[in-house]
């Protein structure tokens, strides 16, 4: 069921039925007391349950199979290492419109008329159905105002008032477009003369008709939208024809998605590109799991379409998955150039039945979708065939999903699901992760290295900028210093182009009063409001709040606001008064939004028409363009001192992928780094780009304070909106942990941002050693759990459990 409880529920099925029923099919099926929802067919058996009646099924939704076996046997995995129900991992796997959800539909009885034996409220309903026919659950909590109205429902059913029934909504609605016909009356030449002379008073009509046959004579058919718009007549005049019983309407079925265009061949690979090819070929004869570890622009995406093209050959599935939607709109682009129409794009900026169409074709198999490229949750796809997977940016923390569960890792899903299939997994990465890197090193995964940029370009020159002594001297701009601003004016003049990177949208993070340092705080969580400038507003970014900005400050009244600290806003802004000359753009979530956000802002870079872009990480995510000359980082301290054990690894991840979008093409990039600790080792191995030390110095670290990767971290949160019960409970919880897991628990702590949306936030880490059983550890974590839910006390706090949650 697409609940989160742990267990599989047995229904009962007349024989032929389950003679019809194949693992993997959809049945709706009633739960609770009026609850419908849509069950998948997880195994057909002659046992009946021991503890409760098997209730009958309503009836079977599909007649194929719509989840495969070896997408059951790798949610069976993702539910047991990930520690959710499988029913999260169903909810989570499939497209929404495939869970077809119940809405209670409530009618009038018209035999009852003793109106005056209802209370209140139950009034109010009846009265309302008196003026429509059936109302649902919805709409009567829209009427009464409130949230639990089934008792008053269950009042009016019992004094039979009203009478109630299950429906259920089928939400995928198949794409028809409109095409138009000529009427089988008019097929000879002698009716067509007699069509005319009827029309001759009527203009518009008789240039549809006479548009209608130029257009039929190539023999295709023709949409009505063309013919209208060729014919420049509205739709109210073709449906005239069509009363007239002139022409005739019919509809064809397509898909959503669809790709014009040619394709091309592959690009020949220079020598070192030939060369990591054949050594990863050679890898995948012994090892399933390979690591490409290529410098920035050194061309790792070529090396993947050879690859892919092998594995078409061999009439496979291939499975491509990024990090970033923003990514995606830049490959797909490339990879159609190659591959044109075998290509189909899954992730959450596509429309719900855009995603049941890509769902469909993976589950036939069909040319279209051989080659699947997609963030993390196309690991759910229902492969039949699967022959690759590449993992591009496979450091990327976006891999990870926090929330909702499954809190999966799909890197590492990734690598179940090719051992599945018995498919290999190539991981790809200019700065690969830690545990990647050491698990190559240890020889679980091949290895394989290009350390030559595309066509021999240079790696740029990085130059760290020591802002402290900057500002002293009082050569800073705003958040310039001269240096940068020289290096910016250099690139315009050349007629190239700037990324400069700040890790924070908005325009100020901290408002603050001069008077009395207080700065606004968001009434549900535990941060200071964010100013955005363009709105001139105060927002939230964890919950959304949003206010006008004040003009005096609410604690002592005075006007003295100041804003402290700058995001991408504050920057752009700065830009266009020291530039005016020139085009900024800005990149960051608040510009990226709806479906297209990304393409406009990246095809306008591309096309030249933006000379500077300000973003985010967004910008760091293997993004190609080939003008940019300069790279500016113009804060790089607020990503080292970060209270988290991987800071110092995402900096320097963060920083080389930033710097690696300079000089793509021809000449030598540069990057200039701001910073007011030029001295840090981190920042010293970033200006060398040298991976091997970074490594080095990590992996001691870990060692010494042991962290992943020589021990893995399972992650406990607990939220409620009453502190105290969270207190109580993590103290509890804590003490029953320490009983098993000694030192190793560490906590209990509140984190950074410790109140969100109202819940306040407890955390417990327990870190397992490298000899101790993963399996019995959580098993007894899961004991543990239990009886902390049987408190009563406790029961309300929600209780997450995140594994791997680094």
């Amino acid at each position: 069921m697409p609940i989160p409880i742990q267990k599989t529920f047995t229904y009962s099925v007349t024989e032929d039925e389950a003679s019809f029923l194949q693992k993997g099919m959809r049945v709706a099926v009633s739960f609770g007391k009026t609850k419908m929802y849509t069950g998948l067919v997880y195994n057909i058996h002659q046992t009946a349950p021991t503890l409760y009646e098997a209730k009958e099924i309503h009836q079977i939704l599909d007649e194929t199979p719509l989840v495969n076996e070896l997408q059951l046997k790798h949610w069976q995995w993702i539910s047991s290492y990930y520690m959710c129900s499988l029913g999260d991992v169903y909810r989570a796997s499939l497209p929404s419109a495939f869970l077809l959800e119940s809405e209670t539909i409530i009618s009038k009885n018209d035999a009852f008329t003793e109106d005056s034996i209802l209370a209140d409220d139950e009034f109010l309903i009846f009265e309302a159905l008196q003026h429509q026919s059936q109302l649902t659950i919805h709409q009567v909590a829209d009427i009464l105002g409130k949230k639990k109205v089934m008792p008053i429902v269950n009042q009016l059913i019992k004094k039979s008032a009203i009478t109630i029934k299950e429906e259920i909504y089928e939400q995928y609605k198949p794409k028809l477009v409109k095409y138009v016909r000529l009427h089988s009356d008019y097929n000879s030449d002698d009716s067509l003369e007699k069509l005319m002379e009827e029309l001759s008073r009527a203009k518009k009509q008789r240039e549809a008709v006479l548009v209608f046959f130029q257009l039929s004579s190539t023999k295709k058919p023709i949409k009505a939208k063309d013919l209208e718009a060729k014919a420049v007549v509205s739709s109210t005049i073709l449906k005239s024809l069509v009363d007239k019983g002139i022409f005739e309407f019919y509809y064809i079925q397509i898909d959503r998605i669809q790709y014009k265009g040619d394709t091309n061949d592959l690009k020949v690979l220079n020598e070192f590109q030939e060369k990591a090819l054949l050594e990863i070929k050679e890898t995948f004869k012994e090892k399933d799991v390979t690591l490409l570890h290529g410098i920035t622009s050194s061309g790792k995406t070529e090396v993947y379409t050879k690859l892919i093209q092998e594995v078409l050959d061999q009439g496979k599935q291939v499975l491509f998955l990024l990090p970033e939607i923003a990514l995606t709109t830049q490959i797909i682009t490339r990879l159609r150039f190659y591959f044109g129409e075998q290509i189909s794009v899954f992730h959450s900026k596509y429309s719900m039945n855009e995603r049941v169409e890509v769902w469909n074709n993976v589950l036939e198999n069909k040319t279209k979708a051989r080659i699947i490229l997609g963030a993390r949750s196309s690991i759910f796809l229902p492969f039949s065939n699967l022959g690759l997977i590449v993992v591009d940016e496979e450091h990327e923390t976006s891999y990870k999903q926090f929330e909702p569960s499954p809190r999966y890792n799909a890197r590492d899903a990734a690598i179940v699901l090719a051992k599945i299939h018995q498919a290999k997994i190539l991981l790809g990465s200019a700065t690969p992760s830690i545990e990647t890197s050491f698990n190559a090193q240890q020889n679980k995964y091949g290895f394989v290295e290009i350390n030559r940029r595309h066509g021999n370009v240079q790696l740029p020159k990085i130059e760290l900028i020591d802002v402290k002594e900057k500002q002293r001297k009082k050569e800073m701009t705003g958040h310039f210093s001269d240096r940068l601003l020289k290096l910016i004016q250099e690139a315009l003049d050349q007629k190239e182009q700037i990324i400069l990177f700040q890790n924070r949208r908005g325009f100020s993070p901290v408002v603050e009063c001069k008077t009395c340092g207080v700065s606004p705080q968001c009434p549900n969580c535990d941060v200071s409001l964010t100013f955005h400038k363009f709105k001139y507003e105060l927002r939230c970014h964890y919950c959304n709040y949003q206010r006008a900005m004040p003009n005096s400050c609410g604690a002592c009244g005075s006007n003295t606001l100041d804003n402290k600290g700058f995001g991408t806003e504050q920057i752009e802004l700065e830009l266009k008064e020291l530039f005016p000359d020139f085009k900024i753009g800005r990149m960051d979530l608040d510009t990226t939004r709806g479906k297209h956000g990304y393409q406009k802002i990246i095809g306008a870079f591309e096309a030249r028409e933006i000379d500077v872009l300000v973003g985010t990480q967004m910008l760091s995510k293997g993004l190609d363009f080939d003008n940019v000359s300069l790279v500016g980082v113009l804060n790089a301290d607020s990503m080292l001192n970060f209270p988290d054990f991987r800071a110092h690894e995402r900096a320097y991840q963060m920083m080389v992928q930033v710097s690696g979008r300079a000089g793509r093409s021809k000449k030598q990039g540069n990057v200039a780094i701001q910073t007011y600790n030029p001295f840090h080792q981190i920042l010293q191995q970033v200006s060398a780009t040298n991976y091997a030390e970074m490594y080095k110095e990590q992996l001691q670290e870990r060692w010494q304070y042991k962290y992943p990767p020589y021990y893995r971290l399972i992650k406990i949160t607990l939220k409620h909106k009453d502190y105290n019960k969270v207190d109580n409970g993590v103290n509890w919880l804590f003490k029953a942990l320490h009983n098993s897991f000694g030192e190793y628990v560490l906590g209990p702590t509140a984190p950074a941002v410790s109140r969100i949306r109202n819940q306040y936030i407890k955390n417990i880490v327990i870190k397992i050693p490298p000899k101790q059983n993963l399996a019995n550890t959580k098993s007894h974590l899961l004991k543990i759990k239990n009886t902390f839910e049987a408190v009563k006390d406790f029961r309300p706090i929600r209780f997450i459990i995140d594994v791997d949650a680094y």
